[in-house]
């Protein structure tokens, strides 16, 4: 396994899981089914045996309805076994997730009691469920409550209905996974944290979330699962014969961005589910048919014939729903505002980039290193552009330039949040924003 420090990541873990059992009362462990999750459950109740710890582990599953058979099967399983050590908890509730297949449908309700005639599959037959006939006195509203929102309130619950001190709910994230990952442990200006371990973070008084497999790579988990002859959702197994890179097997609702390119493979894995699919949700078959194609915006995307980036910009921006419109105005008013008026930070060889190739429609000014430059990881300058660039392909990530071109392939991708342009409440943002919620009654 790969080393951190002096020692590999498998000492690492259990270093953090010492620190977990000894310094929390409550400990409850986010299931979803996948492969770091499932390895993670698996090293923490091979832990609590070595160790004789009897006091059970709460495993919370959110159940987002439209998933492959083969992880519900998993998910089935884990859940009705090794009772002696779990306490499970599998919701199925109608909360709001975002749905990125169509710019007319914003969202969706798994489990939803009006729809139930087009449910992907039935309610699952298993100790633990929560479903709208059996919710617990004191459960947190759900109905229409955005999924990371709710998912935050159910563990401010399950620590208030373990009359807990101090609860720890540990996810299986991985930082090699995306940036939006290392941000959660490694960011310069975190400080809600339990004592000084970046691996954990306060999300209210007494409920922290913990990371402890935060510095796996992906050859780990399967390392361990493979040493331990543990248990695993098949479906990667699925995946690999169908040519799926080890690095892009993931479990992911099908409906969200990151999911688009992949759900086509429901056809081929599972087509009986993949027929659900399609009537389950608006624009699951054109997605399918285009996801990862330039027809919504990935791979080599071109400009149509007469037009400059701005206008087909513009011109898609004409076909969008008034909804979505309206939604995304004030985040490009933002943006444009910030690049041309206030002076966006570049990295310094993006900036170098823009001086030695500057962009024929934009005079650029370079305004300095930001004032906290020093503590950053990677040195930054401010740059202003006298007007929005049309096209700044080639001088540096896509991710980091502003421009009509990145504007356009957010309105091709269906991306109504706008994430391609650096909006959108990620999770990680919505949990910052929590804590300094929690900060701020801490001084009235």
């Amino acid at each position: 396994m790969k080393k951190t420090r002096h020692i590999d990541v498998w000492e690492a873990t259990r270093r953090r899981l010492d620190v977990i059992h000894r310094d929390f009362d409550n400990r409850v462990l986010a299931f979803s089914g996948g492969k770091d999750s499932g390895v993670m459950l698996n090293t923490t109740l091979a832990y609590m045996r070595e160790h004789g710890i009897t006091k059970k582990l709460t495993v919370v599953h959110f159940d987002y309805e439209a998933q492959y058979q083969a992880t519900t099967d998993y998910v089935t399983e884990v859940m009705t076994s090794n009772l002696d050590l779990i306490d499970p908890v599998w919701i199925c509730l109608p909360m709001a997730v975002i749905s990125e297949v169509s710019m007319y449908q914003s969202h969706w309700k798994p489990w939803d009691p009006e729809l139930q005639d087009i449910w992907v599959r039935p309610l699952p037959d298993a100790p633990g469920v929560i479903h709208t006939g059996n919710v617990p006195e004191g459960f947190p509203t759900f109905d229409g409550v955005w999924d990371y929102t709710f998912q935050e309130q159910v563990s401010r619950w399950l620590h208030r209905r373990a009359g807990a001190e101090r609860t720890a709910v540990l996810v299986g994230i991985r930082t090699q996974e995306s940036l939006h990952r290392q941000g959660a442990i490694h960011r310069e200006d975190k400080h809600a944290m339990w004592q000084s371990y970046r691996w954990t973070t306060k999300l209210s008084d007494g409920v922290y979330n913990a990371y402890p497999i935060h510095d796996w790579d992906v050859e780990d988990v399967w390392t361990a699962n493979g040493d331990h002859q543990w248990s695993y959702n098949e479906l990667y197994d699925y995946f690999h014969l169908v040519g799926v890179p080890l690095h892009d097997m993931r479990v992911a609702s099908p409906f969200r961005g990151e999911g688009q390119e992949n759900l086509k493979l429901y056809r081929e894995i599972e087509p009986d589910t993949w027929g659900r699919l399609v009537g389950r949700v608006n624009g699951a078959n054109f997605t399918a048919i285009y996801g990862g194609t330039g027809a919504m915006g990935a791979k080599n995307v071109k400009l149509p014939e007469g037009h400059t980036w701005k206008s087909y910009a513009v011109f898609l921006w004409k076909t969008l729903p008034e909804e979505r419109r309206a939604e995304m105005l004030p985040k490009i008013r933002t943006t444009m505002r910030y690049w041309t008026v206030t002076g966006g930070a570049l990295t310094e060889g993006t900036a170098a980039n823009l001086r030695e190739n500057p962009p024929d429609d934009a005079e650029v000014e370079f305004l300095g290193a930001p004032k906290d430059n020093r503590k950053r990881k990677t040195p930054m300058e401010i740059v202003r552009f006298s007007r929005y660039p049309d096209d700044l392909s080639g001088r540096g990530p896509a991710a980091e330039i502003p421009d009509w071109r990145r504007m356009a392939i957010c309105f091709l991708r269906n991306d109504w949040q706008l994430k391609g342009m650096g909006f959108g409440q990620s999770k990680i943002r919505h949990t910052q924003r929590v804590q300094a919620l929690e900060k701020l009654k801490e001084t009235l």
